[in-house]
Protein backbone atom coordinates (compact mmCIF):
# COMPACT_ATOMS: atom_id res chain seq x y z
CA UNK A 1 0.00 0.00 0.00
CA UNK A 2 1.55 3.35 -1.02
CA UNK A 3 1.72 6.28 1.37
CA UNK A 4 -0.05 8.59 -1.08
CA UNK A 5 -2.52 8.25 -3.97
CA UNK A 6 -2.50 11.29 -6.27
CA UNK A 7 -5.62 11.86 -8.39
CA UNK A 8 -5.35 14.10 -11.45
CA UNK A 9 -8.35 14.72 -13.70
CA UNK A 10 -7.61 15.54 -17.34
CA UNK A 11 -10.14 17.34 -19.51
CA UNK A 12 -8.63 18.55 -22.78
CA UNK A 13 -5.49 19.89 -21.10
CA UNK A 14 -2.75 17.69 -22.53
CA UNK A 15 0.23 20.00 -21.97
CA UNK A 16 -0.95 21.29 -18.61
CA UNK A 17 -1.63 17.75 -17.40
CA UNK A 18 1.76 16.62 -18.63
CA UNK A 19 3.45 19.48 -16.77
CA UNK A 20 1.55 18.52 -13.61
CA UNK A 21 2.66 14.90 -13.93
CA UNK A 22 6.28 15.90 -14.51
CA UNK A 23 6.28 18.14 -11.44
CA UNK A 24 5.42 15.06 -9.37
CA UNK A 25 7.54 12.49 -11.17
CA UNK A 26 10.72 14.55 -11.20
CA UNK A 27 10.78 14.78 -7.40
CA UNK A 28 13.04 12.56 -5.29
CA UNK A 29 10.31 11.66 -2.81
CA UNK A 30 11.01 9.91 0.52
CA UNK A 31 7.59 8.23 0.40
CA UNK A 32 5.74 5.82 -1.87
CA UNK A 33 2.99 7.05 -4.16
CA UNK A 34 0.74 6.12 -7.05
CA UNK A 35 -0.94 8.43 -9.56
CA UNK A 36 -4.47 7.89 -10.89
CA UNK A 37 -4.90 9.87 -14.09
CA UNK A 38 -8.64 10.15 -14.82
CA UNK A 39 -9.73 11.36 -18.23
CA UNK A 40 -13.11 13.09 -18.04
CA UNK A 41 -14.25 12.09 -21.54
CA UNK A 42 -11.98 14.61 -23.27
CA UNK A 43 -12.48 13.26 -26.81
CA UNK A 44 -9.71 15.53 -28.12
CA UNK A 45 -6.82 13.08 -28.31
CA UNK A 46 -5.21 14.27 -25.07
CA UNK A 47 -5.79 10.94 -23.33
CA UNK A 48 -4.19 9.01 -26.18
CA UNK A 49 -1.14 11.28 -26.14
CA UNK A 50 -0.79 10.97 -22.37
CA UNK A 51 -1.03 7.18 -22.60
CA UNK A 52 1.66 7.20 -25.26
CA UNK A 53 3.88 9.28 -22.98
CA UNK A 54 3.28 7.41 -19.73
CA UNK A 55 1.62 4.03 -20.37
CA UNK A 56 4.72 2.13 -19.26
CA UNK A 57 5.23 4.18 -16.10
CA UNK A 58 4.84 2.03 -12.99
CA UNK A 59 3.50 4.90 -10.87
CA UNK A 60 0.53 5.78 -13.13
CA UNK A 61 -2.85 4.12 -13.67
CA UNK A 62 -5.18 5.49 -16.35
CA UNK A 63 -8.93 5.65 -15.78
CA UNK A 64 -11.59 6.84 -18.23
CA UNK A 65 -15.01 8.30 -17.55
CA UNK A 66 -17.64 7.20 -20.09
CA UNK A 67 -19.11 10.72 -20.03
CA UNK A 68 -18.24 14.11 -18.57
CA UNK A 69 -20.31 13.89 -15.40
CA UNK A 70 -18.32 16.50 -13.54
CA UNK A 71 -15.18 16.98 -11.48
CA UNK A 72 -16.52 15.15 -8.41
CA UNK A 73 -17.57 12.11 -10.44
CA UNK A 74 -14.17 11.88 -12.14
CA UNK A 75 -12.28 12.06 -8.83
CA UNK A 76 -14.61 9.51 -7.27
CA UNK A 77 -13.69 6.97 -9.94
CA UNK A 78 -10.20 6.93 -8.45
CA UNK A 79 -11.24 7.49 -4.82
CA UNK A 80 -13.28 4.29 -4.91
CA UNK A 81 -10.27 2.15 -5.86
CA UNK A 82 -7.37 4.03 -4.25
CA UNK A 83 -5.58 2.14 -1.48
CA UNK A 84 -3.22 4.35 0.51
CA UNK A 85 -2.78 6.17 3.80
CA UNK A 86 -3.53 9.54 2.18
CA UNK A 87 -5.17 10.77 -1.01
CA UNK A 88 -4.32 13.98 -2.87
CA UNK A 89 -6.69 15.72 -5.25
CA UNK A 90 -4.43 17.65 -7.62
CA UNK A 91 -5.68 19.84 -10.47
CA UNK A 92 -4.30 19.28 -13.95
CA UNK A 93 -3.30 22.95 -14.18
CA UNK A 94 -0.98 22.92 -11.15
CA UNK A 95 2.69 22.20 -10.51
CA UNK A 96 4.22 20.91 -7.30
CA UNK A 97 6.94 23.22 -5.96
CA UNK A 98 9.89 21.93 -3.94
CA UNK A 99 9.15 19.52 -1.11
CA UNK A 100 5.46 20.43 -0.89
CA UNK A 101 4.25 16.83 -0.80
CA UNK A 102 6.75 15.78 1.85
CA UNK A 103 5.87 18.73 4.07
CA UNK A 104 2.15 17.99 3.85
CA UNK A 105 2.57 14.30 4.62
CA UNK A 106 4.81 15.11 7.59
CA UNK A 107 2.23 17.59 8.90
CA UNK A 108 -0.59 15.04 8.70
CA UNK A 109 1.58 12.31 10.22
CA UNK A 110 2.29 14.52 13.23
CA UNK A 111 -1.28 15.75 13.76
CA UNK A 112 -3.70 12.82 13.60
CA UNK A 113 -6.69 15.16 13.98
CA UNK A 114 -6.18 16.69 10.51
CA UNK A 115 -8.66 15.19 8.04
CA UNK A 116 -7.97 17.54 5.12
CA UNK A 117 -4.89 19.63 4.44
CA UNK A 118 -4.24 22.35 1.87
CA UNK A 119 -1.15 24.32 0.96
CA UNK A 120 -0.26 27.81 -0.26
CA UNK A 121 -1.42 28.15 -3.87
CA UNK A 122 0.45 30.69 -6.01
CA UNK A 123 -0.81 32.15 -9.28
CA UNK A 124 1.56 32.70 -12.27
CA UNK A 125 1.99 36.38 -11.36
CA UNK A 126 3.28 35.40 -7.92
CA UNK A 127 0.15 36.42 -6.02
CA UNK A 128 -1.83 34.20 -3.69
CA UNK A 129 -4.79 32.24 -5.05
CA UNK A 130 -7.26 33.50 -2.45
CA UNK A 131 -9.38 30.37 -2.73
CA UNK A 132 -6.71 28.23 -1.06
CA UNK A 133 -7.97 29.07 2.47
CA UNK A 134 -11.52 30.13 3.18
CA UNK A 135 -14.37 30.34 5.63
CA UNK A 136 -17.64 28.63 4.91
CA UNK A 137 -20.01 30.84 2.85
CA UNK A 138 -22.60 31.61 5.51
CA UNK A 139 -25.12 34.31 4.54
CA UNK A 140 -23.19 36.99 6.43
CA UNK A 141 -19.75 35.95 5.14
CA UNK A 142 -21.15 35.80 1.61
CA UNK A 143 -22.73 39.24 2.00
CA UNK A 144 -19.38 40.75 2.99
CA UNK A 145 -17.85 39.28 -0.15
CA UNK A 146 -20.66 40.09 -2.59
CA UNK A 147 -21.03 43.65 -1.28
CA UNK A 148 -17.34 44.36 -1.79
CA UNK A 149 -16.66 44.93 1.93
CA UNK A 150 -14.11 42.10 1.93
CA UNK A 151 -12.11 43.89 -0.78
CA UNK A 152 -12.39 47.29 0.94
CA UNK A 153 -11.28 45.95 4.31
CA UNK A 154 -9.14 42.86 3.64
CA UNK A 155 -7.37 43.10 7.03
CA UNK A 156 -10.62 43.16 8.98
CA UNK A 157 -11.36 39.96 10.94
CA UNK A 158 -15.06 40.60 10.30
CA UNK A 159 -15.12 41.64 6.63
CA UNK A 160 -12.13 39.57 5.45
CA UNK A 161 -13.48 36.25 6.66
CA UNK A 162 -14.36 34.77 3.25
CA UNK A 163 -10.75 34.48 2.06
CA UNK A 164 -9.15 34.97 5.49
CA UNK A 165 -7.15 37.89 4.11
CA UNK A 166 -6.32 39.11 7.62
CA UNK A 167 -4.16 36.00 8.26
CA UNK A 168 -0.52 35.48 7.28
CA UNK A 169 -0.48 33.63 3.95
CA UNK A 170 2.79 31.92 4.96
CA UNK A 171 1.40 30.75 8.29
CA UNK A 172 -0.15 27.43 9.29
CA UNK A 173 -3.52 27.14 11.04
CA UNK A 174 -6.95 25.46 11.00
CA UNK A 175 -9.45 26.88 8.50
CA UNK A 176 -12.96 26.03 7.33
CA UNK A 177 -11.97 24.87 3.87
CA UNK A 178 -9.16 24.61 1.35
CA UNK A 179 -9.33 24.46 -2.43
CA UNK A 180 -9.86 21.29 -4.46
CA UNK A 181 -6.91 22.17 -6.69
CA UNK A 182 -4.73 20.75 -3.91
CA UNK A 183 -6.47 18.81 -1.19
CA UNK A 184 -4.73 16.07 0.81
CA UNK A 185 -7.15 13.81 2.69
CA UNK A 186 -6.59 11.14 5.33
CA UNK A 187 -7.97 7.75 4.30
CA UNK A 188 -9.75 7.22 7.64
CA UNK A 189 -11.54 10.52 7.05
CA UNK A 190 -12.82 9.37 3.66
CA UNK A 191 -14.02 6.12 5.19
CA UNK A 192 -16.01 8.10 7.76
CA UNK A 193 -17.55 10.91 5.68
CA UNK A 194 -17.62 9.34 2.19
CA UNK A 195 -16.39 10.56 -1.19
CA UNK A 196 -17.22 13.78 -3.06
CA UNK A 197 -20.87 14.73 -3.64
CA UNK A 198 -21.54 14.27 -7.35
CA UNK A 199 -24.49 16.66 -7.26
CA UNK A 200 -21.79 19.33 -7.63
CA UNK A 201 -20.73 19.22 -11.29
CA UNK A 202 -17.88 21.69 -10.92
CA UNK A 203 -17.07 24.02 -8.00
CA UNK A 204 -18.40 23.61 -4.49
CA UNK A 205 -17.58 19.94 -4.08
CA UNK A 206 -14.41 20.89 -2.19
CA UNK A 207 -16.27 23.24 0.19
CA UNK A 208 -18.97 20.61 0.73
CA UNK A 209 -16.34 17.95 1.53
CA UNK A 210 -14.62 20.24 4.02
CA UNK A 211 -17.96 21.04 5.64
CA UNK A 212 -18.75 17.35 6.10
CA UNK A 213 -15.24 16.64 7.37
CA UNK A 214 -15.37 19.44 9.97
CA UNK A 215 -18.88 18.41 10.99
CA UNK A 216 -17.49 14.93 11.70
CA UNK A 217 -14.94 16.42 14.10
CA UNK A 218 -11.82 16.45 11.91
CA UNK A 219 -9.55 19.47 11.36
CA UNK A 220 -9.19 21.21 8.01
CA UNK A 221 -5.70 22.70 7.97
CA UNK A 222 -3.74 25.23 5.88
CA UNK A 223 0.04 24.76 5.59
CA UNK A 224 1.53 27.99 4.23
CA UNK A 225 5.12 26.73 3.96
CA UNK A 226 4.15 24.10 1.35
CA UNK A 227 3.45 25.52 -2.11
CA UNK A 228 2.13 24.78 -5.58
CA UNK A 229 1.71 26.85 -8.73
CA UNK A 230 -1.82 27.11 -10.11
CA UNK A 231 -2.45 28.29 -13.67
CA UNK A 232 -6.22 28.28 -13.06
CA UNK A 233 -8.90 27.96 -15.69
CA UNK A 234 -7.07 25.58 -17.98
CA UNK A 235 -10.20 24.08 -19.51
CA UNK A 236 -13.87 24.85 -20.08
CA UNK A 237 -15.99 27.66 -21.48
CA UNK A 238 -16.37 30.85 -19.45
CA UNK A 239 -20.18 31.00 -19.56
CA UNK A 240 -20.45 27.37 -18.49
CA UNK A 241 -17.99 27.88 -15.64
CA UNK A 242 -19.87 30.95 -14.48
CA UNK A 243 -23.15 29.04 -14.48
CA UNK A 244 -21.67 26.10 -12.58
CA UNK A 245 -20.05 28.38 -10.00
CA UNK A 246 -23.30 30.08 -9.02
CA UNK A 247 -25.27 26.84 -9.27
CA UNK A 248 -22.85 25.26 -6.79
CA UNK A 249 -23.31 28.20 -4.40
CA UNK A 250 -27.05 27.70 -4.48
CA UNK A 251 -26.71 23.92 -4.06
CA UNK A 252 -24.35 24.28 -1.08
CA UNK A 253 -26.67 26.73 0.65
CA UNK A 254 -29.70 24.53 0.12
CA UNK A 255 -27.88 21.44 1.41
CA UNK A 256 -26.30 22.94 4.53
CA UNK A 257 -27.96 26.24 5.46
CA UNK A 258 -31.55 26.45 4.22
CA UNK A 259 -33.04 24.76 7.28
CA UNK A 260 -30.88 26.85 9.65
CA UNK A 261 -32.24 30.26 8.60
CA UNK A 262 -35.70 31.90 8.35
CA UNK A 263 -37.46 32.15 5.01
CA UNK A 264 -36.57 35.80 4.40
CA UNK A 265 -32.83 35.12 4.80
CA UNK A 266 -33.18 32.22 2.36
CA UNK A 267 -35.08 34.42 -0.10
CA UNK A 268 -32.46 37.17 0.11
CA UNK A 269 -29.64 34.67 -0.32
CA UNK A 270 -31.12 32.92 -3.35
CA UNK A 271 -32.08 36.27 -4.85
CA UNK A 272 -28.57 37.59 -4.34
CA UNK A 273 -26.98 34.54 -5.95
CA UNK A 274 -29.24 34.70 -8.99
CA UNK A 275 -28.93 38.46 -9.31
CA UNK A 276 -25.14 38.49 -9.25
CA UNK A 277 -25.02 35.57 -11.67
CA UNK A 278 -27.31 37.45 -14.05
CA UNK A 279 -25.18 40.61 -13.87
CA UNK A 280 -21.91 38.77 -14.43
CA UNK A 281 -23.38 36.81 -17.33
CA UNK A 282 -24.63 40.04 -18.90
CA UNK A 283 -21.25 41.77 -18.67
CA UNK A 284 -19.50 38.63 -19.92
CA UNK A 285 -21.68 38.63 -23.04
CA UNK A 286 -21.11 42.35 -23.54
CA UNK A 287 -17.32 41.84 -23.44
CA UNK A 288 -17.59 39.00 -25.94
CA UNK A 289 -19.77 41.10 -28.22
CA UNK A 290 -17.23 43.93 -28.39
CA UNK A 291 -14.19 41.68 -28.90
Amino acid sequence: MPDLSIIIVNYRTYQLTRDTLESVLEGDHPFTYHIYLVDNHSMDGSLEKLKQDYSSHEHITFLESEANLGFAHANNLALKIADSSYVLLLNSDTQILGDCLEQCLDCMDHDKEIGILGCKVILPDGSLDLACRRSFPTPMVSFYRMSGLSRLFPRSRRFGRYNLTYLDEDGSYPVDCVVGAYMMVRWETIEEVGVLDEDFFMYGEDVDWCYRVKSAGWKVFYLGSARILHYKGGSGASEKLLKEFYHSMQLFYKKHYELMYPWYVNALTYGGIRGIYGLKLFFLKIRKFFK
